[in-house]
């Protein structure tokens, strides 16, 4: 048990450590944005990404570094990783929609629908439910215990059913979309996708920096997308950043 605890006592400290070490980058990063060495800061905002740590705030500044070093792809994709984490951020919001406008060619859009459920993340949508489901289960619980309350208690549960059932279907669509469904977002200036997964195959279409692109399928370093024409082929992984579909 000792041990255990001066191996828990060990995690903590070096967690904390971890931690330290990383908001001291962040703010090296930062002054390095703030001197105008946009694709430095980039750089440097990218190792800290590596080592595992993420927030909102370091890959909102690492999109702004990459947009102003003028890689659109790079910084649509941490865009998009933050507006996972932060969904109704409306500055990440607004400069996701102006760097998106920049991007030559057709390009995937996300419809009414999904830019209402991206507006919670998913363990906010869990929460929700789960709020719903218990809130649910306290009216039933009150209903059996004191049954005089039942005709009061009528309406609000199944207001309380509806909310419960409504909110599920929403986080079951929310789950699917983010686990089921990828984006690929071109990096690099100009890319030509391919008509199977290998260098050699003839060219189905040429995509842009930038450009989102639906993804179908995964072959070894290969991604199969469809552009936002409805055209198939491959892109190699190298030239593109793959994203949950929301």
């Amino acid at each position: 048990m000792k041990k255990l605890f001066a191996s828990l006592c060990v995690l903590l400290f070096a967690a904390k450590i971890f931690a330290a070490e990383a908001a001291a980058d962040f703010s090296a990063a930062n002054e390095i944005y703030a001197k105008g060495k946009f694709a430095e800061a980039a750089a440097a905002y990218e190792k800290i990404l590596q080592t595992g740590a993420t927030s909102p705030a370091l890959l909102f500044n690492a999109a702004n570094a990459e947009f102003k070093a003028g890689h659109l792809g790079k910084a649509i994709a941490s865009y998009r990783r933050a507006e996972l984490l932060a969904p109704r951020d409306a500055e990440l919001r607004a400069n996701l929609a102006f760097v998106r406008n920049q991007v030559q060619g057709a390009t995937l859009r996300e419809s009414r629908w999904q830019n209402w459920m991206g507006s919670l993340t998913l363990d906010e949508g869990a929460r929700l439910t789960a709020i719903f489901f218990w809130l649910l289960f306290a009216l039933l619980a009150a209903r059996q215990i004191r049954p005089a309350l039942a005709p009061k208690l009528r309406g609000a549960t199944q207001l309380a059913v509806v909310a419960t059932v409504f909110s599920g279907a929403v986080l079951a669509l929310q789950a699917a979309n983010h686990f089921n469904s990828s984006v690929a977002v071109v990096t690099s200036a100009e890319t030509t996708a391919r008509s199977g997964p290998f260098d050699e195959a003839q060219s189905a279409f040429t995509a842009h920096d930038g450009a989102e692109l639906k993804v179908l399928d995964r072959h070894d370093d290969w991604v199969q997308v469809v552009s936002g024409t409805g055209k198939i082929g491959w892109l190699s992984r190298q030239q593109v950043a793959v994203l949950p579909g929301a």
